[in-house]
Parts: C-alpha cells; structure tokens; sequence
C-alpha cells in the first residue's frame, strides 16, 4: 500500500460566463490567462505540493494532452520551477486523459518499491468554437506527492482496478488542435459495463462495499457516462463529490487529481474515498483518508465562490491562438538562448537569488560581488518563489509586445529586502496601485516565431494568506 502524504491544486484567476461563448450554457468555466499554459500551471500545483514538505522525491511524472511541446520533455521545466535535485527524474505521459492514470499507477508502484513521486496532471482545454469540448472543459493543474507508507498522510490507497476496451469515442489527429468527438449516447452505452466492473473489483479488492463509500468522484471527458456510472454505483447519492463542472469546466487530465484533492481537504480521517476515472476504459482508486485529511497544509481548498477577473470570449479565443490579433507594431521578441539558459536555470526556473554572508544583503538577480559591502563570492543561494512583497511604483505600458496589452510592469520591493522589476499578472491596470501586495507565479512569459517558450517569474495580486 502506497500513501499519499500531499496534495495541492492549482486555478487560473480567470472565469469565463458561459453565456458569453458561442455555444453557451451556464455557470462559469476556468480560462488560463495568455501567460499560462500547461507547464506552467503544472509548475504552480507542484511547488505547492512540495512546500514545506520532508522529502525529496524521486521521480516526477507529468500528464497532460495539451503539452507545450511535442518532442521535448515538459516535465523538466517543471522539474526546475520546483527545485528538484538533478537525481530526481522527470517524465511525461501525454495524449489522452488517462495518462494521468497511468503516471498515479507508476507513482504507486514505486512507492511499493521504496521511492517517492510527485504526479501532476495540467490541462488546457481547447475546442472548436461553438463545441461543447469549448464550453464544457476548463483548464487548471493538481499534484499528488505519493510516498511509501509513512504515519502522517493524507490518504492511503488500498485498492486499484482497471478495465480496458477500444473505445472510439474522441479522436485527434496529431497537429490539429481540436478534437472530434463522437455522439454521448454511444459514450454513455461504451463505459457502463467497464465502469460498474473497474468499481466492483476495486471495491472488492478493498474489502468494502458501496455502502461504505463516503466519498464517490466519478470523471471523464464524456458526461451522459459520467453521470449514468454515478447512478449505478450503488452509493449513496449523499456520498457524490461534486464534480465542480458547473463552475470549472472539466479539466481533463487534471480533474481526477483536482477532484481527489478537493476532497481529501474535506474527508474526515478514516473516510472511505472511490475515484472513478473514464476515459478509454475505466480506472478505479480507493482510499482510506489519513490522519492529515481534511486540512488545508498544502495547496488551497477550491473555493465555491470565486473573484478573480472575468475573461473575455474573444480574449479567451485570441490566447489560444484561435483568434488572431494585430499586436502592437514592435519587433518580435528574441528567442531565449539555450546556453544562458543553463548557466542561469535556478534564478530563470527556479527563482533563486542570494543573500550575502557578511552583510545579509539580499541580490536579485543573483551575484558574486555584493552592492552592499562588496564582499566577493560570499553568497548564499535563496530561493524567493515564496515571499511576498510590495509595489512601490508601477508604469502601463501600451507599446511594449504583447497578445494582452498593456503590459503592467512593478518594481517590487521583497519582504526581507530587496527589490526587483518585474511584469503584473492577473492584475488590471484600473485597480493596481501603489502599495498593493504581490506573490510570484511561474509564467510563459511568450513564444518566439519557431516555437520556443521563454518561462520566467511575474508577480499577481496577492492572494488571502492561508489560515
């Protein structure tokens, strides 16, 4: 038995009214903003997960179907926004939702072995405009941190069962950016009998029955079946955990670990949970929440209620590359060199300065002369991706390049010293001001003509302290 020690969720602050999209609908949908993509939301959700935490993993397993790049290991960015040791692997599973199955099995099976994992799983959900794939999706990131057997946990996993079929329900042909996807009712008729025989054996396998479930999560990308395995589970009605669609949107590979982490913040210890995966087959988890669950020690609870900015129909449309726009008559930006790029990766990725020995000056970026006493090669490294901070002066810049202009710069002065001048995120030009509190996020800051991500660190609006 394996067990999961910590879990975080990470949601873009943008929310967009379904009734504003082309094929409508209601309640809200979560949007990544122009500066985000699926590394870098799988960056906020992992470092989250691993703050604080008394381990280093092994491995890190990334899933996703929306990766930024096709012949490229995306995992290793996030392997450095999050400052994992080089003897910690990095890998991706992409292309179908149930990846992030198969990275939470692979976490599993090492913990069985003695190592432990961080899985994160992180989409953006893209359809044709007008789609249900576009209305009903949403985009986010989770991370489990997945460890041998230890005292202190979250939940334990005591069974897994799983059933596989050729389901020719969604399709994509590699280089088109939209999925096709065939009829719900043939979806709904497909996954029945897998999804009632993956539950009964896992159940079975965990010596408990339906009845014993206190928290039911059923998820897929198909919701005639999500809904129709639900009723047939034989659980109580009561148990169903909310499946956040009316709010978020379906995540793809990342709603089975939001869900699971949503959930594990509000079990009680000694909570029976059943996670239900759809998606080319059927995958079925059961956990026994531990002793830390229902706390918020990592990552936030996702909120009911949500006041981040809304996001634009044709906004949405232009960050996704589905609209294009004219952008400000500017030079394209240089694309970032590779080697600088190594030398610098802790300050770029990671975001790590340094503090000078002698005279505990703090530097960003990082340097081997202090500007204080001068001391030479007397530093210490210091990571930075947690500290807040606040502005001191602000400039709207309207002819800098940019998909989203303007571009809001701040210099930014750090909470134990130092300052720094950086982009604002998330933020609108109107309501920043003068003393405004900030935290930093992992952002792609934008993409070259040849398809290359330059990834650096902005400041957003602070968000509420955790209790």
């Amino acid at each position: 038995m394996s067990n999961i020690v910590s879990a975080a969720a990470y949601l873009p602050s943008h929310r967009l009214n379904r009734k504003s999209a082309l094929a409508g609908g209601r309640g809200t949908r979560s949007v990544a903003a122009f500066d985000e993509d699926s590394t870098s939301m799988a960056a906020e959700a992992a470092r989250s997960a691993l703050a604080d935490l008394p381990l280093s993993p092994d491995q890190l397993l990334f899933a996703t179907t929306s990766p930024a790049y096709a012949d490229r290991t995306n995992a290793s960015v996030v392997h450095a926004a999050a400052l994992l040791s080089d003897e910690c692997a990095a890998y991706d599973f992409v292309g179908a939702v149930r990846s992030t199955c198969a990275a939470l099995r692979g976490a599993l099976d090492a913990a069985a072995a003695g190592r432990s994992s961080v899985v994160v799983a992180s989409d953006i959900r893209v359809g044709l405009p007008g789609s249900a794939d576009e209305s009903d999706g949403g985009d986010g990131s989770a991370a489990l941190v997945v460890a041998p057997q230890s005292d202190d946990h979250l939940a334990e996993v005591v069974a897994v069962a799983a059933r596989t079929s050729e389901i020719f329900d969604r399709w994509r042909p590699p280089l088109e950016p939209y999925s096709r996807v065939w009829e719900e009712r043939f979806g709904e008729t497909a996954y029945a009998p897998l999804a009632a025989a993956a539950l009964q054996d896992a159940l079975g396998r965990a010596g408990v029955t339906a009845a014993d479930v206190d928290h039911l999560i059923v998820t897929g990308l198909q919701a005639r079946a999500v809904r129709a395995a639900r009723a047939a589970s034989g659980v109580e009605p009561s148990a169903y955990a909310d499946d956040r669609s009316a709010s978020l949107g379906v995540t793809g590979a990342a709603h089975p670990l939001l869900l699971l982490t949503d959930v594990l913040q509000r079990a009680e210890p000694g909570a029976t949970i059943v996670l239900l995966v759809l998606a080319d087959g059927a995958d079925c988890f059961v956990l026994r929440a531990g002793n830390l669950a229902g706390t918020s020690h990592r990552g936030p609870v996702i909120a009911d209620a949500h006041d981040g900015p809304s996001a634009d129909y044709l906004d949405m449309l232009t960050w996704r590359g589905v609209l294009p726009r004219a952008t400000p008559r500017r030079p394209d930006p240089d694309r970032p060199a590779a080697p600088p790029s190594l030398r610098n990766s802790e300050w770029k990725f990671g975001f790590v300065g340094s503090r000078c020995l002698e005279c505990e000056t703090r530097h960003l970026p990082p340097e081997r002369i202090c500007l204080n006493c001068r001391a030479l090669d007397r530093m210490a490294p210091e990571p930075l991706q947690s500290v807040r901070g606040t502005i001191t002066t602000f400039t709207v810049d309207h002819l800098a390049f940019s998909i989203a202009p303007p571009v809001l710069v701040a210099v930014v002065d750090l909470d134990g010293g130092g300052r720094f001048q950086c982009e604002l995120t998330d933020a609108d030009a109107g309501s920043i001001a003068v003393g405004d509190r900030v935290e930093f996020t992992f952002r792609r800051f934008y993409t070259t003509a040849d398809g290359v991500h330059d990834y650096f660190w902005k400041a957003r609006p602070a968000r509420a302290e955790k209790g």
